[in-house]
């Protein structure tokens, strides 16, 4: 009985600490992102005079070469609806054909929970969308912090934790390379488009990435117990 109790506190005091680390993850990652919410609310002049002169820059360059109907189509193709399509059709992959339960479940409910967060944070900033001249498509609703760059940022990198050990070595370096340079791609059409600003764009990388890690961080005890194998950390 004793032997039994002393397991069972282990066990307690182990995942506490994994759940202390998770949230101290996310508000290493969240302290930048409520900085620039508070300099987006508060019209931080040097912050907002940057952004603007980008956009304009940014916009200008798209308008002058012709790039607005690829940019579109980048725009249509990584909205959040699609990309989490395509990501939990490889979650339910990983599920039923490689058994990955717990790791599988750990990538679906992370995803979902960054899409609500990223969703529940735009009305808080109420950031309105950059204003631009010419035939550029205008996007709806808040600006802060960008969804598409959110998401795509999020989903890249669960995807990377969660296929790890299914991976060789020259396919885990693929899948870190393309989990870096596909939401630069995507953060980058927000910019060349005219649908956020570059602030936008960093708080959206940088929430993903904090979502990610804190929930990775906080649960891979419980994901390790569940799933065969545990999840590895991608070096």
């Amino acid at each position: 009985m004793t032997v039994r109790r002393g397991g069972a506190i282990g066990v307690v005091r182990t995942r506490s600490w994994r759940l202390f680390r998770g949230v101290l993850a996310m508000l290493v990652f969240a302290l930048p992102v409520v900085l620039l919410g508070l300099a987006v609310r508060q019209q931080f002049d040097p912050l907002i005079g940057v952004d603007e002169a980008a956009i304009r820059a940014a916009t200008g360059f798209s308008l002058r070469h012709g790039l607005v109907p690829a940019l579109t189509v980048v725009q249509s193709v990584t909205q959040p609806i699609f990309v989490y399509i395509a990501a939990t059709a490889v979650v339910v992959w990983v599920w039923r054909s490689k058994k990955l339960k717990g790791r599988a479940l750990w990538a679906f409910v992370t995803m979902m929970v960054g899409w609500g967060i990223g969703v529940i944070a735009k009305p808080i900033a109420q950031r309105a969308r950059p204003v631009v001249d010419g035939p550029v498509p205008h996007a709806e609703g808040y600006s802060f912090p960008s969804g598409h760059t959110l998401n795509i940022t999020l989903a890249a990198g669960v995807l990377v934790f969660l296929l790890w050990p299914l991976l060789s070595t020259s396919g885990r370096r693929i899948a870190v390379v393309l989990a870096i340079v596909v939401p630069v791609i995507v953060g980058l059409d927000r910019l060349f488009i005219g649908a956020h600003f570059p602030s936008d764009i960093l708080a959206g990388h940088i929430l993903g990435l904090g979502i990610m890690f804190a929930s990775w961080t906080g649960f891979i005890g419980k994901t390790a117990s569940i799933s065969s194998p545990g999840p590895s950390h991608p070096a």
